[in-house]
C-alpha cells in the first residue's frame, strides 16, 4: 500500500461547528464552477470560492443546519444551494444573481447575515442527509430525506399549473419508507436494467433499496394545498434489505454507501452500476447492482466518511474513504490501494471538484477539523493506481529508444541491466545529457 504525501491546500477561515452532512461541493451560481457550501449549527450558510480564505457568501437560517446539497431541485434547468435544519426548515437559495455581483464588493455585498432564503418550507424535524437526484426514472428530480428515526421521505416541487414564479411552488411528500436501521447515507445507483434504484445504507454493512411505487393518488394524499404533515403519513414497507456478507457483522456498526461509480469507457456497455461500502470499523466493499462483490479490504481505521473520485482523469471513479484520525484510503476497481494521512482529527469530510488556483475544476479532498479549520487540498491526481518500476515507465515513452540508440546502448541488454546500474552517476548523467541536448550526446 503506498503512502501519498498532498501538500497543495488552501486553508479556509471558519469558526462554526457542523454536522457531518452540511457540507459539499458543487456548482452554487451555475457558472460552471465549483464552490465549497458548508453550514453551519448556528445556521449560517457559507459558500467558499477559488482559493479566497473568505467566504464569498453567506445567508442565515433558522435552526441548526445539518445537511446541504446542490442541485436542480426545482426542476429548472439550473442548479440551487438546498440548506435543511434539525428542526425541519427547508430553505432553498438562487445565488445565480449573487455571482453577478461587482468583484471589488463581492464580500460586502454578498457576506452579510441578513440575507434570507427566497423560499423556507417547514418538513417533519430531526434531519439527517439529504439527495437530490431522478430516483424514478422521469427526468425529474427528487428531494430525499433522511431521518434520525430510520424515516426516509421523498419529495418533489411542485408549482401551480397558472402561475411560473418560483416562489409559489412548494415541496410535496411522494413516499414515506420506515428501515429497521439507522439511516447514514441515501444514493442512487443504476439497477440491472440501468434503471436508477434508490439506495440507503443499513447497520451491519447492510444497504435497502427503495421502491419507488407511489402514484398520482398518492401524491395527491399528502396534500396540496400545504405541506405534508405527520400524521397524514402511512409508512411504506417497499423496502428490499440487502446483507452483502456471510460473515456476521455487528448490527451497530454504522455503514456508509456511494453509488452510481463512474467505470469510464467501458461504462456504456454495462447496465450494472457500481456501488461502494464502508463500516465503522474497517470494512470497505465494492460491488455491482446485481449484488456481485468486486473486492472487500479490511483496514484498521475507523471509516466514517465515503466518497468517489477520479484522481487519474482516465474517467473511471475511485473510491475514496475518510477515517476519524484522517487517514484516507483511495482505491481502483482494481483493488489498488494508496493513503494519505491528513495531519489532524476530522470532523467532517468530502470529495469532488472544486476550482481553485487554475480557474478550471479539478480533484480535490476537503478536510474539517475539530479545530474550527477547514482544508481543501486540491489538485489531488495521480499519473496511475498501480505500482510500477523505472524501466517499465520509460519503455512506454517512444523517445525512450531513440536515446538509447543516441549513447550507444542495446535495448536487449537494457531489459536485463541490473538496477544498480540505473542510479549510478557517470550512466545517469550520460542519459540526461541524451535527454536534453541529444545533438551533443550524438556528438560523444
Amino acid at each position: 500500500m503506498r503512502s501519498l504525501n498532498y501538500v497543495q491546500r488552501v486553508s479556509l477561515d471558519f469558526t462554526g461547528t457542523l454536522f457531518p452532512h452540511a457540507i459539499c461541493l458543487g456548482d452554487a451560481d451555475n457558472d460552471s464552477l465549483n464552490e465549497l457550501i458548508v453550514g453551519d449549527t448556528n445556521g449560517k450558510l457559507l459558500v467558499y470560492k477559488n482559493d479566497d480564505s473568505r467566504p464569498w457568501a453567506a445567508r442565515s437560517c433558522a435552526g441548526m443546519l445539518t445537511c446541504v446539497a446542490v442541485g436542480d431541485v426545482c426542476n429548472k434547468g439550473k442548479n440551487f444551494v438546498v440548506a435543511v435544519s434539525a428542526e425541519g426548515w427547508f430553505h432553498l437559495f438562487d445565488l445565480t444573481a449573487a455571482s453577478k455581483a461587482d468583484s471589488s464588493s463581492q464580500h460586502e455585498s454578498t457576506c452579510s447575515d441578513d440575507q434570507k432564503p427566497f423560499f423556507t418550507q417547514h418538513i417533519p424535524a430531526n434531519t439527517k442527509v439529504i439527495l437530490i437526484s431522478d430516483i424514478d426514472g422521469d427526468g425529474r428530480s427528487e428531494l430525499v430525506v433522511g431521518y434520525t428515526d430510520r424515516v426516509v421521505r421523498a419529495f418533489r416541487w411542485e408549482e401551480p399549473s397558472d402561475r411560473s414564479e418560483l416562489g409559489s411552488g412548494q415541496l410535496v411528500l411522494l413516499k414515506k419508507w420506515l428501515l429497521e436501521g439507522q439511516v447514514d447515507s441515501l444514493s442512487v445507483n443504476p439497477g440491472p436494467e440501468g434503471l436508477p434504484e434508490l439506495m440507503v445504507s443499513q447497520p451491519g454493512c447492510g444497504y435497502a433499496i427503495l421502491l419507488c411505487s407511489w402514484t398520482q393518488q398518492d401524491s395527491n394524499s399528502s396534500g396540496e394545498d400545504g405541506p405534508p404533515t405527520p400524521g397524514s403519513e402511512a409508512p411504506s414497507r417497499d423496502v428490499v434489505l440487502h446483507l452483502t456478507s456471510g460473515r456476521i457483522h455487528n448490527k451497530n456498526v454504522s455503514t456508509h454507501l456511494i453509488g452510481s461509480i463512474s467505470k469510464g469507457s467501458k461504462e456504456e456497455s454495462s447496465k450494472c452500476g457500481l456501488f461502494a461500502l464502508c463500516t465503522l470499523d474497517g470494512t470497505l466493499k465494492l460491488m455491482d447492482s446485481s449484488e456481485q462483490l468486486l473486492w472487500s479490504v479490511q483496514v484498521d481505521h475507523q471509516l466514517f466518511a465515503l466518497q468517489k473520485l477520479d484522481v487519474t482523469g482516465d474517467g473511471r471513479e475511485e473510491v475514496v474513504a475518510c477515517a476519524w484520525d484522517g487517514q484516507t484510503y483511495i482505491i481502483d476497481h482494481n483493488r489498488t490501494v494508496v493513503r494519505f494521512q491528513f495531519d489532524e482529527n476530522v470532523n467532517a469530510f468530502c470529495a469532488g471538484q472544486y476550482t481553485c488556483k487554475e480557474g478550471k475544476n479539478s480533484p480535490c479532498l476537503v478536510y474539517v477539523s475539530f479545530n474550527h479549520k477547514i482544508y481543501i487540498y486540491w489538485k489531488v491526481e495521480l499519473e496511475r493506481m498501480e505500482s510500477t518500476n523505472m524501466l517499465r515507465v520509460l519503455e512506454e515513452k517512444p523517445e525512450f529508444s531513440r536515446h538509447l540508440r543516441l549513447l550507444g546502448v542495446v535495448e536487449t541488454s537494457w531489459a536485463t541491466m541490473p538496477d544498480e546500474r540505473l542510479i549510478s552517476g557517470a550512466f545517469r548523467g550520460k542519459l540526461q545529457v541524451a535527454a536534453d541536448f541529444p545533438e551533443a550526446a550524438c556528438c560523444q
